[in-house]
């Protein structure tokens, strides 16, 4: 039997079959998360053009153990998932917020990110159009930060499920030797530095939401850490602890650490940093700024003896310009977070009790 004739338009359908696909739909569908060739024209055109690299053919990302392998002998993990709302406010939006949380989570652990994935939890009506806009800033959020986003997934549900769209995203960074800050690892004769101003994001998503009418600029402080990290360590400081103050702000944070190294913590009320427009905000509503939400803020623990060598590798950053000592570690009373209050006397400064804004990262 003779052998059957080569189509002759193999070619053309070949080259159809290779292009990238194009999303012409407005809004996310159902179809967008049903693995067909609705889902593979979104991965197509706005993921794999918004992450240079992202592994779409495998399930997974790989990586080479000797080039982890060179920068240190530990790993860092971590996940978080990201709710915001609005997804936009000034100063970034929900997937600048995702990169950066991610990012910062692994530097407090004294490791350099390097991998990100990115799960999408997608609402059907959610705007194509914002989509693209939030995963072109996921990327340039990943550029400035030094890592790349790797891998991940898409689902699609339906309406009402998601307020539009939630982000998970977790991360992979590589410890150098030597590093190892824990919240127990606070000493008597440690001080506190934070690298700028308190609050400004909590205030910031607070007026975006357009609820309170305030005539008022804020902009949310959403940046990555790692270089704030890095200069610590460059400029030859021992790091006993680092924390990113986030939700429940620097009074949940440094409460967190007092429990773990059994130390007291005295926070100096006239040293906290907090911008003008901030602490408007807080005594039109009856709020702290040292429990409001913070999403490019460290707290770090040195010694004593090296709080002018931190204070200057980090005002030489650029996110560094506002940093301060805030407070100082003691031996007693055990656990306890007390703020002076500059008149003579000390409070004690608890965590925040209940939620003091919904939905803030």
């Amino acid at each position: 039997m003779s052998a059957p004739a080569e189509n002759p338009h193999w070619d053309r359908i070949e080259r159809f079959r290779r292009k990238a696909g194009r999303v012409r739909d407005e809004f996310v569908v159902a179809a967008h998360g049903g693995g067909g060739k609705a889902m593979r024209d979104l991965i197509d055109d706005l993921i794999v053009r918004a992450f240079a690299g992202i592994a779409t053919d495998e399930d997974q990302a790989r990586f080479e153990l000797a080039e982890l392998s060179r920068e240190g002998d530990r790993l860092a993990f971590t996940t978080d998932s990201f709710v915001v709302s609005p997804l936009r406010f000034p100063g970034g939006d929900i997937g600048s917020l995702a990169v950066n949380g991610t990012v910062n989570d692994l530097a407090v652990s004294g490791a350099r990110p390097r991998y990100l994935s990115c799960g999408l939890i997608l609402e059907e009506g959610l705007p194509i159009a914002l989509l693209r806009e939030v995963l072109q800033s996921m990327a340039r959020a990943a550029e400035q930060a030094g890592v790349k986003i790797v891998t991940g997934d898409t689902k699609v549900v339906g309406p009402g499920a998601a307020d539009q769209l939630f982000v998970n995203t977790a991360g992979v960074g590589v410890i150098p030797s030597g590093r190892d800050p824990r919240a127990s690892a606070l000493k008597a004769d440690d001080v506190l530095l934070v690298n700028g101003t308190l609050g400004d994001h909590g205030a910031a998503i607070l007026v975006a939401r357009g609820e309170l009418r305030l005539d008022v600029e804020l902009a949310s402080d959403c940046a990555p850490l790692n270089g704030l990290v890095e200069a610590l360590y460059e400029a030859g400081c021992e790091v006993h602890a680092l924390r990113d103050a986030t939700r429940g702000g620097l009074a949940a944070v440094v409460n967190e650490l007092a429990l773990a190294s059994e130390v007291g913590v005295v926070l100096e009320d006239r040293a906290l940093p907090v911008r003008a427009p901030v602490r408007g905000v807080c005594e039109i509503l009856g709020l702290d700024a040292v429990h409001m939400a913070n999403e490019g803020k460290l707290v770090a623990a040195v010694p004593a003896a090296q709080a002018e060598q931190a204070l200057t590798a980090w005002r030489a950053h650029p996110l560094g310009r506002d940093a301060a000592v805030i407070g100082r570690c003691r031996a007693k009373p055990a656990g306890l977070v007390t703020l002076d209050t500059g008149f003579g006397g000390e409070r004690i400064l608890d965590m925040v009790v209940g939620e003091q804004l919904p939905r803030i990262c």
